[in-house]
């Protein structure tokens, strides 16, 4: 039986997602919880990768056992006690045998968080900076991004992708009291994408570049004209949508 995980994580004190050798990854407290409840040997392949100190407000994986989940929503109750507290199970849901939380999905939105103000209940959760920026002209540059579909100058480089395309369908600047809020919803994203493109437009709205140099960027396909990365503190992810009818039911 297949089934997808439903979490959240504040991913202050991890090195991302992904399991590594030599640091802790979300991947690996998830998947240790998973086998200390179960008794068994369990990998979950997770919807997307974050980087050291990105969150998720919703992100998914995958994983395979050979029975049946008698109770999704008791294993839930579980793993939660299990969990350190800046990682939360939201759901346990049945799929199909040969259903992938990456592969199947059919958007992903992220959303970057600048606060102006400081504000200690956002300490690693939002990028603190000075107020000023010119939110039209990065409106305008975000705009541009819905005409392209190549983003290899915000990739980081020598990632092992077969392409750089990406198709965005939404992508806009709003500002809320003393937030500034990016966001961002693409079919797929590169790694190092979103801070790439946020740190590229925060020029922008300094006064440092154009609209036209940033179309230019998109066009030059090289990572060394784009702007710096955005700090991580500040990016999450926050949507990973799938088919409606992907869900079984629950016995």
């Amino acid at each position: 039986m297949r089934y997808f995980i439903e979490f959240s994580y504040k991913g202050t004190a991890y090195n991302g997602w992904q399991r590594q050798n030599n640091a802790l990854g979300i991947q690996e407290v998830l998947e240790g919880a998973l086998q200390k409840i179960l008794r068994q040997e369990v990998e979950v392949t997770g919807s997307s990768r974050t980087d050291t100190g990105v969150h998720a407000t919703q992100q998914f994986a995958h994983f395979d056992l050979p029975n049946e989940v008698s109770d999704p929503d008791q294993l839930v109750y579980k793993l939660n006690s299990l969990l350190p507290f800046d990682i939360a199970v939201a759901n346990i849901l049945p799929v199909g045998d040969d259903v992938n939380s990456r592969f199947a999905a059919t958007s992903r939105m992220y959303e970057y968080r600048i606060s102006f103000v400081k504000n200690p209940f956002l300490k690693d959760q939002a990028c603190f900076m000075r107020p000023g920026l010119d939110v039209k002209r990065m409106n305008e540059a975000a705009a541009v991004l819905l005409m392209h579909t190549d983003f290899e100058s915000f990739s980081k480089v020598h990632t092992n992708v077969n392409n750089f395309r990406c198709t965005i369908s939404e992508a806009e600047w709003t500002e809320a009291g003393n937030m500034l809020i990016f966001r961002v919803r693409a079919n797929r994203f590169l790694r190092g994408m979103v801070r790439a493109l946020v740190g590229t437009m925060l020029d922008i709205g300094r006064g440092k570049r154009s609209v036209a140099e940033f179309e230019e960027i998109i066009l030059s396909k090289n990572r060394k004209k784009a702007g710096a990365q955005a700090p991580a503190e500040g990016l999450f992810l926050v949507e990973v949508a799938y088919p409606d009818d992907l869900f079984l039911p629950v016995n």
